[in-house]
């Protein structure tokens, strides 16, 4: 008999729905996975199998009341930098501990609402910023998973759970999933909504999933706002227009990472794509290089309790971030947002002659040891332009670790997105 905990959400979903499979059973096997791998990967914060049996044990109740939800027993990891009203949100921080938020964050709460089950709390950096938790890499342990959605993003690489909720301000659902060898969806800026999230940075923070397929993804996406995510797996009537970005940061990918982007290219174009090779126009770049002050000028407007209060249990470099995004002052931080203006239009008149951009998720594969969680050079230029991003695996790299490549498409288009992503997957496989 096939071990639920293998079961894509999609295939995991139908059964619970048709009564097949129970979402209890379901759930037992992900807790039993958990168990015995937690010991190592660390990717939850709080995790109560009780509690999580009790909502799957509501979940088959209203499936034989006949009120199946879209996500009706899937399993869901929630980053803590999301409320969640039956288990503590702490951030990342000291300052939170044993914080117990009165309601779910809007995204949880639209989870629950399709009939998803909420597995536990996955680790998060320091209020989703750099400082890492303790959690590793499912693929060797000795690496770093990414961040900040640490937790979220090995716990699917482990396949703890269907999905797992991740928030990007820089690239922080991106290069994790691709660390950890899962499939990372950054939707549209505005997507999904905010409420009830530790945000820190107003002009940049987007809730996205990491799970273990593109499909998956899609389905999660689509049981949270009712939206139409497409079937990514069926494929397209024609081949895609593909541009080759390499983008501001190039020379920082590493041999492997260009390999295999390069190698992802030459498939495509195999397989029918039409690849043309992209340079940003100068308003883009000009963009990227505002992004550290946007980021940092808002995230200290953010903290503003904490600097207050409680500065002592904030980290030295999160502190220093902090000073420098305040002291460049007001009238720099409205330049900089009005750069991302800029830039997005300006990207806009790029997109119009391609379906998507293919460029590197991260420089390379994970970096060794738990005290950085990589750079996220190859993913804050999209995160400002606020378009969809989806990352898929591409293979391993010398270390054995995984590799991905990142598929962007325009503003609001994230069905295509995701559809030209599982393509381009299929087409390199």
């Amino acid at each position: 008999m096939t071990d639920p905990s293998t079961l894509s959400a999609t295939e995991a979903t139908r059964r619970v729905r048709d009564g097949r499979l129970s979402a209890t059973a379901l759930t037992e096997a992900l807790l039993a996975r958990i168990a015995a791998r937690e010991p190592a990967v660390r990717a939850f914060v709080h995790l109560d199998p009780a509690l999580a049996l009790r909502q799957a044990a509501a979940v088959d109740q209203a499936v034989k009341a006949g009120r199946a939800g879209p996500l009706a027993g899937l399993a869901f990891g929630v980053k803590d930098v999301l409320d969640t009203a039956d288990q503590p949100s702490q951030y990342g921080s000291p300052i939170w501990a044993g914080h117990r938020p009165r309601s779910d964050a809007a995204c949880v709460a639209l989870a629950r609402r399709a009939g998803a089950v909420i597995l536990g709390k996955t680790v998060t950096t320091e209020f989703a910023t750099r400082h890492p938790g303790a959690t590793a890499n499912p693929h060797n342990p000795a690496h770093t998973p990414g961040g900040s959605s640490s937790g979220s993003a090995a716990g699917a690489g482990a396949g703890f759970f269907h999905a797992g909720f991740g928030t990007q301000t820089a690239g922080s659902i991106i290069r994790p999933a691709a660390y950890c060898g899962a499939v990372g969806f950054k939707p549209s800026f505005g997507t999904l909504h905010r409420a009830g999230m530790k945000v820190m940075a107003e002009s940049l923070d987007t809730i996205g999933v990491i799970a273990g397929s593109v499909g998956d993804a899609a389905l999660a996406m689509a049981g949270l706002t009712g939206g139409d995510y497409g079937r990514p797996e069926e494929r397209p009537g024609r081949a895609p227009r593909i541009g080759l970005c390499w983008g501001p940061a190039a020379e920082q990918a590493a041999p492997e990472t260009r390999e295999a982007i390069e190698r992802v290219a030459a498939a495509a174009a195999r397989a029918g794509a039409q690849v043309e090779a992209v340079d940003l126009p100068a308003a883009v770049l000009a963009g990227y290089e505002a992004h550290a002050l946007v980021m940092n000028g808002e995230t200290a407007e953010a903290l503003s309790w904490e600097l207050d209060h409680a500065a002592a249990q904030l980290t030295e470099g999160l502190r220093e971030r902090l000073d420098w995004g305040s002291r460049k002052g007001r009238a720099a931080l409205l330049d900089a947002r009005a750069a991302f203006t800029v830039a997005r239009a300006a990207f806009a008149g790029v997109m119009a002659g391609f379906d998507a951009i293919l460029t590197p998720s991260a420089p390379g594969e994970a970096p060794e040891g738990l005290g950085w969680t990589g750079d996220p050079a190859f993913n804050s230029l999209w995160t400002l332009l606020h378009v969809p991003c989806v990352t898929v695996p591409t293979g391993t790299g010398p270390q054995g670790l995984p590799l991905g490549a990142q598929l962007v498409a325009g503003f609001g288009q994230d069905r295509e997105a995701l559809a030209w992503a599982e393509w381009v997957r299929a087409a390199a496989t």
